[in-house]
């Protein structure tokens, strides 16, 4: 692994924690909800991205491309730690069901966003 690869990863990083605090703070700010949906939102979106480039990466070996926008733009832009420390103190404040409800949101709306990027990289690529 050499320094550009390094490079690849910390601006793909650099984009996706901008484009991550941007939009989440949009989304949550819109919402006007006190339910985590600012990082329920980037979760998705990242999650629908991952899908349509782990077919991309599939068919084109391009390791610097992928280390910028999967290890480093897409790790940034999801919020899985984010989300977990928002699900643990709904707990610990005792809100059990906005806990399992947040969880359950993230898993089934993450792996159907996931498919989803998959089915648009199948009708894109065919």
């Amino acid at each position: 692994m050499g320094l550009s690869m390094i490079l690849a990863v910390g601006t793909g990083g650099f984009i996706g924690a901008i484009l991550r605090f941007l939009i989440a703070t949009f989304v949550q700010k819109q919402s006007a909800l006190l339910f985590p949906v600012g990082t329920l939102s980037v979760n998705v979106l990242g999650s629908f991205i991952i899908g349509f480039l782990a077919l991309y990466f599939e068919n084109v070996v391009a390791p610097h491309q992928k280390a910028l926008l999967v290890t480093g733009m897409l790790g940034a832009l999801t919020t899985f730690s984010t989300f977990s420390l928002e699900t643990v103190t709904m707990v610990q404040d005792g809100l059990w069901s906005r806990a399992a409800l947040n969880a359950g949101l993230n898993v089934l709306l993450c792996a159907t966003a996931t498919v989803g990027g998959m089915i648009l990289f199948k009708k894109i690529y065919g």
